[in-house]
């Protein structure tokens, strides 16, 4: 009996221990992308970490490999950053005509080694580097993990075992914690470009980065202030399954800032915008924001402790280094989130300031800060500061500040900076104290600062000019209509209803012109006068045409229930896929080939350019001919004084010969000449298609040779054979100009991504 009960114990011993066990281990699996870093060293206050976006090395430009080498490792070397965030798009995978992009294994062999020279360059640990995927770092790539999936075999995240999509790591000094989550919401089958433009979360990935982003909330006794980073801008970023989006995450946990990449600054330098939650059921900030701010009203604060934060945070794009060769540095200084961008075009950077308080009014303020006003929070308020990087030492600093009231700018206050020494400081902090009361005003641009530093061998550097506001306000500002296209557009949510308007206004302008032509007895004429007149005069004539009214109606229906064009989405050529306005319908690698619809909304930059610039101005065009046909045939009877039932296809010729002896008028109906513009228009949409045809016939044949001189004589009739069935897809009407709307779209976009 003791026996039994003592083996009894020992089993019930065995499984407890077990279990204890697989908990730790799935703990530490779940965990085990998270990490604290102690930063060491003065400013105790303050930590700052640099980011890089859009690299986009290429075989073709290895002049941006060789210039991230020259420039970034000493810079680094200079400003000693606790973290380096590269926010996606590390290579280009496009050739040289821009036209094929997929992955290319040289460009990533080539990233490994500048990346490695930069580490050694610089003197930093490998370890604080953490890089993301971007769209161009994903085209083509069927399944992540398999053997075109080149980001984790030579990225450091991938070499490190970052192998999740969120990935976090917190920077913590003795009075504050920093946390950073990057976020990779590129879409898990890699299609090829142009369809391959947008951010997918998925509905796992918004739960697990809610879990990074919270695993403070409950733990943490000290201040936390919370940043994410990722590739693509909000606009840019499709929602859920279930409809939840990044922005729903970030607002619920009041984040500071989002950073991101993928615009590139050939869009403007003003791609930032500011979130706030919005209160109001019928907002229309689920399709799209006028401004870089959204509208906010202070009242009067609630400064009880158990007041809720407020839901906001900004969002902020940075410029790329493909052209630009940009850098950010983002500091943290006592919960103020700043940043300072650098520009290498013009070379190595001797000596860099960046601000940290007071706050630029235009990009940085939020409502916590007026919130911290009026709540007398301003313990951070009492010295002006300014992290000073420079590679000689550094002999003065001083601090100006502006004010813009009388029209111009009037120095109102003028001070050194001092330097706080520590023995152990990762980096030069200099501080000035001043009256901040002094400065408060409800304009939130009404005071300017600038900070110039000397160094010893007398060369001076100035920050520009910045606003700020002491009360915690905003200063507000505009996009250009570039800047709110790409900024102020929530694309995802814009593209089916503009698919759709688009499709019910080509439906309409088609069958009412054909109804009141059937059933009205007022019809439209082109002696009546007006634009709208003459719009219908146009689209009525065309109605008269039945063969080719039928055709564009058909075609209408064709793009809403048929593929648009086939081809070969993936690097490996094997698997194709079809298109149509919902996506492309691909095999999944990851649900035992199901067949799913991916890229949408990616494809509106082909379906929409198709629709708008080929579509209807194909009906216009048309319309167009049969109108002037109808004109001059009119015209022809009047001039000729015979009716129309009158001649017959003989006596045709002859009434044309006395038509053009009687002609007295030299009206532009008489001379045809509109006939001849709109051939001429014709012509011209019928020579891109033939050179297109041509082109692509030419890759074609490329192909196959390359094909048989690799390839045994055996697999010829094979290649003929693939060659032959592409040629015929080619000549269907509706998907050629489906391809050639897809080149149009991948050259119109070159520069975007």
């Amino acid at each position: 009996m003791g026996s039994a009960i003592l083996m009894l114990e020992l089993f019930l011993c065995l499984t407890v221990y077990a279990a204890s066990e697989e908990f730790e281990f799935s703990s530490s699996k779940s965990s085990s992308h998270r990490r604290v870093i102690d930063v060491k060293g003065g400013p105790e206050s303050l930590v700052w970490v640099v980011q890089l976006s859009d690299l986009h090395f290429s075989v073709h430009h290895p002049d941006r490999a060789l210039d991230f080498k020259n420039f970034v490792g000493p810079a680094l070397s200079m400003i000693n950053p606790s973290l380096v965030l590269i926010t996606g798009d590390l290579t280009d995978g496009k050739s040289k005509d821009l036209l094929t992009m997929k992955q290319n294994e040289e460009e990533w062999v080539e990233y490994q080694n500048m990346m490695a020279d930069v580490i050694k360059r610089s003197r930093l640990d490998r370890s604080i580097f953490f890089d993301l995927r971007g769209n161009h770092d994903n085209f083509g790539v069927p399944v992540l993990g398999g053997s075109f999936d080149f980001f984790s075999k030579y990225s450091i995240n991938g070499q490190l075992g970052r192998t999740g999509n969120v990935n976090s790591v917190t920077l913590q000094t003795g009075e504050r914690k920093h946390l950073f989550v990057g976020v990779d919401s590129t879409m898990s089958v890699g299609l090829r470009g142009p369809t391959n433009l947008f951010g997918h979360p998925t509905d796992q990935l918004l739960a697990e980065l809610d879990m990074e982003l919270s695993q403070w909330d409950s733990q943490s006794e000290k201040p936390l202030s919370k940043i994410s980073f990722g590739h693509f801008p909000l606009s840019f970023s499709a929602t859920s399954y279930s409809g939840k989006s990044l922005k729903d995450i970030f607002l619920n946990h009041s984040i500071s800032a989002y950073i991101c990449g993928h615009l590139h600054t050939r869009f403007g330098k003003n791609l930032k915008r500011h979130h706030q939650l919005s209160r109001h059921f019928l907002s229309l900030q689920k399709f799209f924001q006028p401004n870089v701010h959204q509208l906010s009203f202070h009242g009067t604060a609630n400064c009880s402790i158990e007041a809720p934060a407020a839901r906001e945070f900004w969002e902020w794009e940075m410029g790329d280094w493909r052209k630009s060769r940009a850098m950010r540095i983002l500091a943290i200084d006592r919960g103020h989130v700043s940043y300072v961008d650098i520009d290498f075009m013009s070379g190595t950077k001797k000596t860099i300031i960046l601000p940290t308080f007071p706050l630029d009014s235009r990009f940085m303020s939020t409502s916590s800060s007026h919130h911290k006003y009026e709540c007398h929070a301003v313990v951070s308020y009492e010295t002006v500061r300014a992290l000073v990087f420079s590679v000689s030492p550094i002999v003065s600093v001083m601090t100006r500040i502006y004010d813009s009231r009388p029209g111009y700018l009037n120095l109102v206050f003028e001070a050194p900076m001092r330097k706080l020494v520590d023995n152990t400081s990762r980096g030069d902090l200099y501080v000035a104290p001043w009256n901040y009361r002094a400065f408060e005003d409800p304009i939130p641009n009404r005071y300017w600062l600038q900070i110039e530093a000397t160094d010893f061998m007398g060369r001076s550097t100035s920050t520009d000019l910045r606003p700020f506001s002491v009360n915690g306000l905003s200063t507000m500002l505009s996009w250009t209509w570039k800047e709110f296209m790409v900024m102020g557009c929530q694309w995802a949510a814009l593209y089916y209803p503009m698919f759709w308007c688009a499709v019910y206004f080509i439906l309409s302008i088609l069958l009412i012109p054909k109804a009141l032509l059937i059933f009205s007895i007022r019809h439209f004429t082109y002696k009546n006068k007006g634009f709208l007149n003459g719009i219908g005069f146009v689209l009525q004539e065309l109605s008269r045409v039945p063969f080719t009214w039928f055709g564009f109606l058909g075609y209408l229906f064709y793009l809403i229930l048929f593929p648009w064009f086939i081809g070969k989405v993936f690097t490996d050529d094997k698997d194709k896929g079809y298109m149509t306005y919902m996506g492309w319908v691909v095999k999944s690698f990851n649900q035992k080939g199901k067949h799913e619809y991916a890229g949408s909304p990616d494809i509106m930059v082909v379906v929409l350019p198709h629709l708008f610039f080929v579509v209807f101005p194909a009906i216009l065009l048309t319309g167009a001919l049969a109108t002037e046909k109808q004109i001059s045939r009119e015209n022809f009877l009047s001039l000729t004084g015979k009716k129309e039932d009158d001649y017959d296809q003989e006596e045709r010729s002859s009434l044309w010969y006395d038509y053009q002896r009687s002609r007295k008028s030299n009206s532009c109906v008489g001379n045809r000449w509109i006939r001849k513009v709109l051939l001429v228009l014709c012509l011209a949409v019928c020579w891109k298609h033939f050179m297109y045809i041509c082109e692509y016939s030419s890759r074609l044949l490329k192909m196959m040779e390359a094909r048989n001189c690799l390839e045994p004589c055996n697999h010829h009739s094979e290649t003929l054979q693939g060659l032959q069935t592409k040629f015929s897809f080619l000549c269907h009407p509706g998907n050629r100009i489906g391809e050639m709307t897809t080149r149009i779209a991948g050259l119109s976009s070159k520069h975007m991504r």
